[in-house]
């Protein structure tokens, strides 16, 4: 527990490593990832993105917001433990209702633990990076008061560029329009896709096949980086391409002087759904705020 006894929460989407959770005390609730048969399982609990990507011939499941109930309980447990406060950090309000949900039980359990609630308009391991700003943040002491703002810095200096070989997922899963999604069918067209302002997934540029998709997105997270004095870089992949793991650390290395931090983080199970089992994701972050 930290010393302000303030406890951190967050979805299964933000992507984080177990044993960093287990270290700083981040309570995780995971996601859903339901079938046609009748069968749902806990995404990083009692399913794999391995095991998700196997039934992909037979079926692509659908994934559903953690329950209010569920919600209800992590704030309680961490009252429980001794919290004090709370701070929950969800994916992008744009694509789940997690996040409303959050704040809709957070304004329920003002009196019994005051919360705050953040969007961080964007999914997996960049929504991670947000959810490690706050741990740090609360260690180092910042005021609970001042956290709102000082996350929402965060937020708007936290980027993701991601490229897939195919939309099939997304288009599927609703998180891309039509429009994306014949533009990346056409002329093997690889667009490179971002999370806007708002977190929703939108083009940041296209390329014509997928070697060129990867340069592109090198290209991006080098000219993102390039606006701050030092810069934190996550790179996500599935099984079926963490080959590229060596060499995209390589070329960013190369492209990015100022990389005060590089990690790679899997891809999770609830958003292999929505991706596919072929993905590559580099997150950038201002190391400064």
């Amino acid at each position: 527990m930290n010393d302000q006894r303030i406890a951190i929460i967050t979805d299964s989407g933000t992507d984080l490593d177990r044993e960093y959770c287990v270290e700083h005390d981040i309570r995780v609730v995971p996601l859903r990832i339901n079938y046609s048969d009748g069968s749902s399982f806990q995404s990083g609990v009692d399913i794999t993105a391995d095991e998700v990507v196997a039934r992909f011939e037979e079926e692509i499941p659908r994934t559903s917001l953690p329950s209010p109930e569920q919600i209800k309980n992590a704030l309680e447990q961490a009252r429980e433990d001794g919290y004090q406060r709370a701070v929950i950090v969800t994916i992008a309000s744009a694509l789940s209702a997690t996040n409303q949900t959050a704040q809709m039980i957070a304004d329920q359990m003002t009196d019994v633990i005051p919360t705050l609630v953040v969007d961080t308009r964007s999914i997996g391991l960049v929504a991670g990076m947000v959810v490690e700003r706050a741990v740090d943040y609360i260690e180092r002491g910042a005021p609970f008061e001042e956290l709102d703002a000082r996350l929402q810095v965060v937020v708007a200096q936290t980027d993701i560029y991601f490229g897939v070989r195919s939309l099939d997922n997304l288009y599927r899963g609703g998180r891309i329009n039509k429009h994306i999604y014949r533009i990346g069918n056409a002329l093997n067209i690889k667009p490179v896709l971002t999370c806007n302002e708002e977190g929703y997934y939108t083009i940041a540029k296209k390329a014509r096949g997928w070697d060129r998709c990867l340069d592109t997105i090198v290209k991006l997270v080098a000219d993102n980086a390039a606006q701050y004095e030092s810069v934190r870089i996550g790179l996500c992949c599935s099984t079926a391409t963490k080959a590229l793991y060596k060499p995209l650390e390589q070329r960013l290395r190369e492209a990015i002087p100022h990389v005060a931090q590089m990690f790679t983080r899997d891809i999770k199970a609830d958003l292999v759904v929505h991706t596919g089992p072929n993905i590559v994701g580099v997150g950038v972050q201002n190391a400064a705020v």
